[in-house]
């Protein structure tokens, strides 16, 4: 408590600028916790008021016994001496934040030793060589021979910034410390152990990355507990990069087609999870010859969890095999998945099956996956049509329009009326895309009065996107078709007796202004919007003010005096002051226009 009692005396005889850091310093040591968070926040404040030297004499050890008890303050004060090293003079001072850390790290909330470790890894990156061999390695090694599990647990995250500087002796002793780690009784270390196996590993020379680290390896793969073998499977894809293709088809391979097989499903998971990136590590051959299999054997796993995870990378392996192994492997689990009892397998097929069809051509995909993704349209649950839906442009580009009309376009009209309105929302944003495959023609026969009667649906989201939609159409089609088949129709609904509806309405036509060009907005929108002005409701009166501000950059000056004006300045003079305000805003909009005019 030495460095805090001379902290406080010599800050209570600062001049009055400093005033504020001697009050900061007297809340490190408050009970209220908000304050004491302050406080640590604002350690560099502190420490550039102080200056390098006495941060390093008095600061930083009263932060080393700072004993605080909240782990809100910890996590905080963990997170400021990560960037601390301008504070206390620079690299050739930088281990004197070491040992507030060091104690962070033995800490019991994993956060705050997460925390600790992560900025002790930024502090050891900038160290100097002969600091990391005199400050930092003996850290590591106190911590790794630490009486709490936590203190193990943290050092086997700094391997991989202490390995690269010691000397070949340090460097034996650190494998074997890291192997002991492995073999550590507590299973939190063994976990920590194996998760951080990949980035020591790619520290270690090649001659013992085949042999330490490799025997490491398979000694988590044998462990007895399912949540070091899961975390063991991140590691092969780690240690796949980092070895020569056939040390890993020797080594890496076989783990994966017995963790394939584990009995805990976590670990099967893990596998289903990882094994596109176990792919990439081992290299086409092995992938057909024993991954094909162990993935065959994942998406007809007993777990529907199991299930999911394979199901969602269907179209990623597909790609890596030939259409030829596609067909004749994968198909088939992917028919039987499409009826799994589980919804959730369904959905997460749904979400990536449409990528297939490039994968497996034209009749491949009329002949095997079109009745699949028709089954998947039709299903039950709103989430796998709405999966399917929202990739329909992928198998467009490989079997063509017309075929896609004929066979998908009836299910895609059922769900534009379906009862979910997440559904109907995606068939909406679905259509711009559509309409511009099919064309005009084809469009306004099947799709036109859709798009209408969702201006008039009970969910606000969907009359919002409707409207949006129209506008994305006239921007497709031109203002020529949109005045022949949109604008007729829209202005129709404007005498809706429902409020909401006649809003929609105001918004559509704030939307097709722009693309619909002066002349139509000056005669046939601007109109209607003027006749909106006297609307009982005061929610239409205020949002007529809004459009007609919208108009202001498209209709001619000469509109905007004789008809604009007028009306806003009626408006202007409301009972309701929501109208009043809108309408004085675009009042004053005009004027600014005439202004720089």
């Amino acid at each position: 408590m030495y460095a805090f009692c001379y902290l406080e005396i010599t800050m209570s005889m600062v001049d009055e600028p400093l005033y504020p850091i001697a009050v900061l310093i007297d809340e490190l040591k408050n009970d209220d916790i908000q304050l004491r968070l302050n406080s640590i926040r604002k350690l560099s404040t502190i420490a550039r008021a102080l200056g390098e030297e006495r941060t390093r004499k008095e600061l930083i050890p009263f932060l080393s016994e700072n004993n605080d008890d909240d782990d809100e303050v910890l996590l905080a004060m963990a997170e400021e001496l990560g960037v601390f090293i301008p504070y206390v003079g620079g690299l050739e001072h930088a281990h004197v934040l070491l040992p507030p850390l060091e104690t962070l790290c033995t800490v019991e909330e994993t956060c705050v030793r997460d925390k600790a470790v992560e900025s002790l890894c930024r502090i050891g990156s900038q160290m100097r060589e002969n600091d990391l061999v005199d400050w930092f390695i003996p850290l590591v090694k106190r911590l790794a021979a630490g009486e709490w599990f936590t203190a193990r647990v943290s050092a086997c995250g700094l391997f991989h910034i202490a390995y690269p500087s010691a000397s070949e002796i340090l460097k034996a002793e650190l494998r074997t410390i890291y192997s002991q780690l492995c073999q550590d009784d507590m299973p939190m270390v063994r976990r920590s152990a194996s998760t951080n196996l990949g980035k020591f590993a790619a520290t270690v020379e090649k001659a013992h990355l085949k042999t330490d680290i490799m025997q490491i390896f398979e000694d988590l793969t044998q462990d007895d507990q399912d949540s070091v073998r899961l975390l063991a499977v991140e590691g092969c894809a780690a240690l796949g990069k980092l070895l020569e293709p056939q040390d890993c088809i020797a080594h890496i391979l076989p783990v994966i087609v017995v963790f394939s097989q584990d009995k805990s499903w976590r670990v099967r998971y893990m596998v289903a999870n990882q094994l596109y990136e176990l792919c990439e590590a081992v290299g086409p051959e092995p992938t057909k010859t024993d991954l094909v299999p162990a993935y065959v054997r994942l998406l007809r796993d007993n777990e529907a969890e199991v299930r999911i995870a394979a199901a969602g990378k269907v179209t990623k392996f597909s790609r890596i095999l030939s259409p030829e192994l596609a067909v004749q492997h994968i198909l088939p689990c992917v028919k039987e998945l499409s009826s799994d009892s589980s919804q959730h397998v369904r959905s997460a097929l749904a979400s990536v099956i449409m990528g297939m069809a490039p994968v497996l051509g034209k009749d491949a995909t009329i002949e095997q996956l079109l009745p699949i993704f028709l089954s998947l349209l039709k299903d039950e649950f709103p989430d796998v049509r709405l999966n399917i839906i929202s990739k329909l442009d992928q198998v467009n580009q490989v079997i063509g329009i017309d075929l896609l009309s004929q066979s998908l376009l009836p299910a895609i009209v059922e769900l534009a009326e379906d009862r979910h309105w997440r559904v109907r929302l995606a068939i909406i944003e679905y259509i711009p895309l559509l309409a511009s495959q099919l064309g005009v023609g084809f469009f306004d026969d099947k799709l036109g009065a859709l798009c209408m009667q969702w201006l008039q649906d009970k969910v606000y989201s969907i009359r919002e996107a409707a409207a949006n939609n129209l506008k994305r159409l006239a921007e497709e089609f031109g203002p020529e078709w949109a005045m022949q088949h949109i604008v007729p129709q829209v202005l129709e609904m404007v005498n809706n007796p429902h409020y909401l509806y006649r809003m929609t309405i105001l918004g559509a036509i704030s939307l097709l202004a722009p693309v619909m060009g002066s002349e139509i907005t000056c005669s046939k929108l601007l109109p209607v919007v003027v006749t909106l002005a006297k609307d009982r409701v005061a929610n239409i009166r205020f949002n007529v003010a809004k459009v007609l501000q919208s108009f202001i950059p498209i209709v001619d000056q000469s509109v905007i005096e004789k008809t604009v004006r007028p009306c806003l300045v009626e408006l202007a003079e409301d009972p309701d002051v929501d109208v009043r305000y809108f309408s004085k805003q675009a009042l004053e909009a005009i004027d600014q226009v005439m202004m720089t005019s």
